[in-house]
């Protein structure tokens, strides 16, 4: 497994051309089957990458899942999935919602993983300056999960427990797409690129993986 290097000279870039590699992606797998899978992590980075695809992609063949969420109300702003459905609402992609309103979170993270396909087909991941990607965060130990395709995190991340695919789940994409964006990444991004598995992001194990940043996130 080797990380493919992609170096963008600002956001705006980034942005663009992780967005026409992303529907390349979309439409390779089309020529094969559908519908096509896409997870897409929160934070700040997918959403204008999406913003370029809104209408070049034939969503109504997407299922979009979510690679991780917090545990809050669907009214609060830093529920992911307002982001989510902000950007592809009402473009015919299939959205489907990780469960963190239902009481038993436990069974809300079994059935999100029956709901997922047994490989998906593109994971978008973004990296935490920490090095945490999905929701897989230093120190918790849903980083040893390794028999659920969905779990919990056992504590509080920034001030909020978590809804994340594991590893098995990410390390069995056909693809995996980061985003890296600005100098507060430095550091974890240099880990990342040498697989230092110490990081959370280090231990993402998918065969074919690339790598957009920025040039302040490489340092160029």
């Amino acid at each position: 497994m080797s990380l493919d290097l992609r170096v963008l000279p600002d956001p705006e870039a980034l942005a663009e051309v992780a967005a026409d590699w992303l529907r390349g992606a979309i439409d390779a797998r089309r020529a094969e089957r559908t519908p096509v899978s896409l997870a897409l992590s929160g934070g700040t980075t997918p959403w204008a990458m999406v913003a370029h695809l809104r209408d070049v992609v034939p969503w109504g063949e997407v299922e979009v899942f979510q690679v991780d969420e917090r545990v809050v109300p669907v009214t609060s702003e830093l529920r992911n999935w307002r982001h989510l459905e902000a950007g592809l609402g009402g473009s015919g992609a299939r959205l489907v919602p990780m469960p963190v309103d239902d009481a038993d979170l436990e069974a809300g993270a079994h059935r999100y993983a029956e709901a997922l396909p047994e490989r998906l087909d593109v994971v978008h991941l973004g990296l935490g300056a920490d090095g945490h990607c999905a929701s897989l965060v230093p120190d918790d130990p849903v980083l040893a999960v390794a028999d659920r395709a969905v779990a919990l995190t056992a504590h509080p991340y920034q001030g909020h427990r978590r809804m994340t695919l594991t590893y098995p789940t990410l390390n069995a994409a056909r693809r995996v797409l980061w985003l890296v964006s600005g100098k507060d990444k430095r550091e974890a991004l240099a880990r990342l690129l040498e697989g230092d598995r110490s990081i959370p992001a280090g231990r993402v194990a998918a065969e074919s993986q690339v790598v957009f940043c920025d040039a302040a996130a490489r340092g160029d």
